[in-house]
């Protein structure tokens, strides 16, 4: 019979001649006579007499012979079945029939042999591994079994039989024969019962499936014959085999495959032959490309190790090796994950340092890196000893003394404020020798008087958040007069000979910056040669400061953590000037009641450097009165920004600032000021010191205007009407009309005194803030005709004058807000406001409609000057024209016609390299009309009806660009939070945030979030307050802790002090007080210095009061109210 279905009709006689290779598949050894045959000789066998028959002695060579040949052929046979199953282990049989069927064929193929070759049968009886097929064959009934009278002491011994003797078998089925295995099923003792597990096809988010995603793909490209155009059902895809066969499933069609269901291969076997030797080339690894750029980077610093960008970038790339989970992403699996392969590429990044730094051993760079990395590895005290080495090996690099001084600050363990404050001091003091030429071992590096200042501006700000505000302000006091007031002698010194001059100064009591009467050092030094100054007390006895009044505890009843909170946080608004002995009233040292509201000389003088360059000098005054509340344009360096971010106003939503097209934003939005330390849930006023503060800042104003140029003199003038605009407007946001009607005249008093002076009478910047806080406070004909008399003064200077053209826009955006609108006549006020900047006839305030015709020359204009303009580099001059020319035309032409301007703008200006990673810094001109552009959609949107799609575009493609733009971020954040799909907006911060090293992302992206959660509890609970689940929250609060936890693990997030504070404050309002209290250890632990996280502490865990004054006395914290005076004051 044929083995194979397809040789059913072929017959084994009338075979072709080509067909003898094929005689194994028919069973040829199989024949009706043989078998019927030997059934008759078993049936017809006589017994023998004697159970051994004898042996013939004929020949005994052949009985020898002919069992050997039946032994090797019985091998053979064995040796064929063993290697089938050895070939075919691994596949299952397909049934039961055909394991019956081989065994039947090869039993009886085997009693056919013995037939052919003729043997007696008891030399088949004499050899001891016959089958017991053959002895049931040969002997009788009766003989077959015999009985063994020898005993056996081992089935004395043991309970069974020995599992040798018994019979192996296996059990295929759980049922027997009778039975229906439907119904009916027998368990048998000892049976395992446990189902082999079938492996599931991989899904989608497994590893190997996610592997395969990233891999890259294979082209495909649809087919080119476009005969058929018409719809189809599917897309043909191009077949890219070139091999034809291979394409169809089945093979063709021949004698071998009749039926046509075998392949190519399968058919090429069945003839004796092997299958083709695949062409194919073997399939590429996956990741080829980051194969290549690994090789490429090996390849570059094998053959030039010296270059060190080549080694930070290799190191950086590692990165790329790993998917870093969605800031979004609450899957603790794939959090877990993704830490351990960040675990094996910190391993990776520190293996290549090293060898780098084998390469490069002076490389302070790879060094740097090397010891970040560190981190995650050593202990504190090993971090430390190797810090402590690089300094030394290294006293001249700024970058290596700011890393080191945040490593200090943040070390829990080891942080005191005395000790970091020292180290800060240890820096500037090196740094000023290097400056200075006196180290001669280590020359000085280019931008070292600019590091110095930074790290000068570092230290105050930390003072100020560790609650030391008097220390902080000395040191801007004594560095002012250091800088400003030095005496002609002394220039030539050293710094360290200069500072030794300065202490009797200091220790003299005289007056210092910002207070009465100060005259600075260099008068000090000259009237001290002459024999002393003489001593007049003519001061104005009006503004003689009071007597301090004492904070009185008005309710003792509260709780005891409450009373110290605020008489904690009165005490910090109050006591922030450093106390000094007032002769006047006959005061000592001993009077002070708060020793360290003293500040001594050593606290100071090791901070002491020499600044030579003017820019450098006007900043230093700006940076104070940014310290002390005032709005100026300094901007704090990248690297320390979210080191003194520690303030929610950064979210502050202030309507009062935003206009058409410029929006005025504070800078340092977000930085604490001096006198401001309250907790999270509180809040702080904008803006605005106490009685006495308000008092010192305007010494300080008066105390810089002596020490400045005129221009300079001008811009602080600016500065100082801005701070009183800002207190208007807190006024207007807190609707107290009283308080309202003093502060405004006080500001016109200021800045119409301010316009007196001779130097500022045609300062149009000074004029504009003027004309603005007149139309802030209601009076609108008033600042209509201070902005007519600014632009008169101006003459006919038009679009070439900066200033005016920044004044107009002004002026424009204030009339149109108040009555023009899109399409409006083209005689409004704010066009024919536009009109005469770009006409150079002498201005004539507003009468009627401007005619047509100046109109088209005006739009000439502005096209002309703006053309001028692009052909130039970026400069702050051209915002101001880009302004007026779009509200131009979109108050005569209409939307459309203004965001073109802007689109020319933004495309024929090219990015600045760096720009897009410069954190905080001052607006450069292509963020300006980026701000400008996406507040006129908004008005346009809040005015008329408009699709919201612009504005969404305009805010993508800016904030891609500007990552630290906390304007545009407040812009986006309102656009996206009136739409209910959230999804693309956490798409696009996701993106951003991969794409950047900010942090803004992720601050905005958890306001966001906090906001959502917000409006869904409002929704969800009733008036009652009970908890409604109309809405399901989607997992809001899972997905904000994992915000929070992204934001925290990048190396900027650890030391940022909002973002934990605004982590904490979160988890208190869930109600895990446990994991709060955990939560807060863990910010000490990163933040030891921040004061603010201990009164925050305080609030939310009022049980703990006393542990948590203990652990700030032992960082050395101020403490202004000790438990002892609380519990005095209260038991009075």
């Amino acid at each position: 019979m044929a083995l194979f279905p397809a040789f059913a009709g072929c017959s084994s006689d009338g075979a072709a001649p080509e067909q003898t290779g094929l005689d194994w598949l028919n069973n040829r050894s199989f024949c009706t006579e043989d078998a019927l045959s030997l059934h008759q000789r078993t049936q017809h066998a006589v017994p023998p007499s004697h159970p051994d028959p004898p042996l013939s002695s004929n020949d005994p060579k052949r009985q020898t012979s002919g069992s050997d040949t039946s032994d090797s052929e019985a091998k053979r046979e064995r040796k064929k079945r063993k290697k089938k199953k050895k070939k075919h282990k691994k596949q299952k049989r397909s049934s039961e029939e055909e394991e019956d069927e081989r065994d039947a064929r090869s039993t009886v193929s085997g009693a056919i042999r013995d037939l052919k070759d003729p043997q007696p049968v008891g030399a088949a009886r004499e050899d001891t591994r016959g089958s017991a097929a053959s002895d049931e064959v040969q002997s009788a009934p009766e003989e077959t079994f015999s009985i063994d009278k020898k005993a056996d002491p081992a089935n004395w011994e043991y309970k069974s039989l020995y599992r040798g003797d018994i019979v192996r078998y296996k059990r295929r089925t759980p049922s027997c024969l009778g039975m229906n295995p439907k119904k009916q099923q027998i368990t048998w003792e000892g049976a395992n019962n446990k189902k082999t597990s079938q492996k599931r096809a991989d899904r989608y988010y497994s590893r190997a499936a996610v592997q395969t995603l990233r891999a890259r793909a294979e082209s495909v490209s649809c087919s080119k014959d476009g005969a058929d155009h018409g719809p189809r059902g599917f897309i043909p895809v191009q077949n890219c085999d070139p091999d034809p066969a291979a394409a169809s499933s089945g093979g063709p069609v021949s004698w071998v495959n009749p039926l046509g269901v075998y392949d190519t291969s399968t058919a090429m076997w069945l003839q004796g032959r092997g299958g083709p030797e695949s062409k194919t080339p073997a399939p590429e690894p996956r990741d080829t490309n980051v194969l290549e750029k690994v090789e490429d980077y090996n390849r570059r610093v094998r053959e030039d190790p010296g270059d060190i960008t080549t080694w930070m970038e290799f190191v950086s790339f590692q990165d790329e090796l790993i998917h870093q989970p969605s800031m979004y992403s609450t899957s603790d699996s794939e959090m877990d994950s993704h830490r351990m392969s960040l675990k094996m590429v910190l391993e990776k990044k520190l293996s290549i340092l090293e060898r780098a730094i084998e390469s490069n051993p002076a490389s302070t760079e790879l060094k740097l890196a090397r010891l970040r990395l560190c981190e995650e590895f050593w202990e504190n005290a090993a971090l430390l000893k190797e810090w402590q080495k690089l300094i030394f090996l290294h006293p001249n690099d700024p970058q290596l003394w700011r890393k080191y001084l945040q490593f200090s600050q943040g070390q829990f363990s080891t942080f005191s404020v005395s000790k970091v404050n020292a180290v800060y001091g240890k820096c500037l003091r090196t740094l000023s020798a290097v400056h200075d030429g006196s180290m001669l071992s280590h020359p000085a590096v280019p931008g070292t008087e600019r590091s110095m200042y930074h790290v000068f501006l570092q230290q105050c700000h930390f003072l100020r958040q560790a609650g030391h505000c008097e220390k902080a302000v000395s040191l801007f006091q004594a560095l002012i007069d250091f800088t400003f007031y030095k005496p002609d002698s002394v220039k030539a010194m050293t710094t360290k000979e200069q500072v030794e001059f300065f202490e009797p100064f200091w220790d003299s009591g005289e007056p210092r910056f910002g207070e009465k009467g100060a005259k600075g050092w260099s008068s000090w030094m000259r009237q001290q040669e002459k024999g002393g100054w003489v001593i007049i007390n003519n001061l104005d006895e009006e503004e003689d400061e009071d007597e301090e009044e004492e904070i009185d505890i008005k309710d003792k009843s509260r709780p005891r953590s409450e009373i110290w909170l605020n008489v904690e946080s009165a005490r910090e608004a109050r006591h922030w000037i450093p106390w000094r002995p007032d002769p006047a009233k006959k005061q000592t040292e001993e009077d002070c009641e708060d020793p360290e509201r003293q500040v001594l000389f050593d606290d100071i003088g090791p901070s002491m450097f020499k600044i030579s360059s003017a820019e450098l000098k006007f900043q230093l005054v700006l940076s104070f009165l940014q310290f002390l509340g005032v709005p100026c344009d300094s901007r704090a360096p990248p690297t320390s920004f979210y080191l003194y971010l520690d303030d929610a106003s950064i979210f502050d939503h202030i309507p009062f600032y935003e206009r058409m097209l410029t929006s005025h934003e504070l800078p340092l939005s977000g930085v604490g000021a001096v006198g401001h330390l309250v907790t999270m849930r509180r809040g702080r006023a904008q803006i605005g010191q106490c009685k006495e503060g308000e008092r010192f800042i305007q010494d300080v104003f008066q105390s810089a205007m002596s020490c400045i140029t005129v221009e300079e003199k001008m811009k602080l003038s600016v500065c100082w009407l801005q701070y009183e605009i800002a207190k208007v407007v807190r006024c207007l946001q807190e609707k107290n009309k009283k308080k309202l009607k003093s502060q405004g005249k006080r500001s016109k008093r200021l800045a119409k005194g301010l316009l007196k002076e001779k130097a500022n009478r045609s300062s149009l910047a000074l004029w504009k803030e003027y004309a603005l806080l007149e139309w802030l406070l209601g009076n609108t004909e008033e600042a209509r005709k201070v902005f007519d008399a600014a632009i008169g003064l101006a003459g006919s200077r038009g679009l070439k004058d900066q200033q005016l053209r920044s004044l107009c826009l002004l002026y424009a955006e204030l009339e149109a807000e108040t009555g023009a609108q899109p399409g409006y006549e083209a005689g409004s006020r704010a066009v024919h406001i536009l009109t005469s900047l770009a006409d150079r006839s002498p201005y004539v305030p507003y009468t009627g409609s401007a005619p047509a015709v100046s109109v088209l020359k005006a739009r000439k204009s502005y096209e002309r000057a703006l053309e001028d303009s692009l052909k130039q580099s970026a400069d702050p001059a051209l915002v101001a024209l880009t302004g007026c020319l779009a509200l131009f035309q979109y108050l005569t032409v209409g939307i459309d016609s203004a965001v073109a301007v802007f689109l020319q703008v933004s495309d024929s200006l090219a990015l600045p390299a760096g720009e897009c990673d410069e954190a905080q810094g001052s607006w450069s001109p292509l963020q300006a009309i980026a701000v400008m552009h996406t507040n006129l959609l908004k008005y346009h949107m809040k005015v008329g009806v408009y699709p919201r799609a612009p504005l969404r575009e305009a805010l993508m493609a800016a904030l891609r660009l500007y990552p630290h733009n906390v304007t545009l971020w407040k812009s986006y954040i309102q656009s996206e939070g009136k739409s209910h799909n959230c999804n693309k907006a956490r798409r696009f911060i996701d993106g951003v945030r991969r794409a950047s090293d900010a942090l803004e992302p992720y601050l905005f992206a958890i306001k966001t979030e906090e906001d959502r959660k917000k409006l869904l509890e409002s929704v969800q609970r009733g008036d009652t307050g009970d908890v409604h689940a109309v809405m399901p929250e989607t997992g809001l609060s899972n997905r904000i802790k994992a915000l929070f936890e992204r934001g925290l693990a990048t190396e900027r997030g650890a030391h940022c002090l909002l973002l934990w504070r605004m982590y904490l404050c979160f988890m208190v309002s869930q109600g895990h007080q446990d994991r709060s209290q955990g939560l807060f250890y863990k910010a000490v632990q990163s933040c030891p210095w921040a004061k603010v996280l201990y009164l925050d502490a305080v609030e939310y865990f009022p049980d703990r009061l006393q542990e948590i004054i203990d652990l700030m006395i032992e960082k050395e914290l101020r403490v202004r109210l000790p438990l002892e005076e609380l519990d005095l004051l209260l038991e009075d």
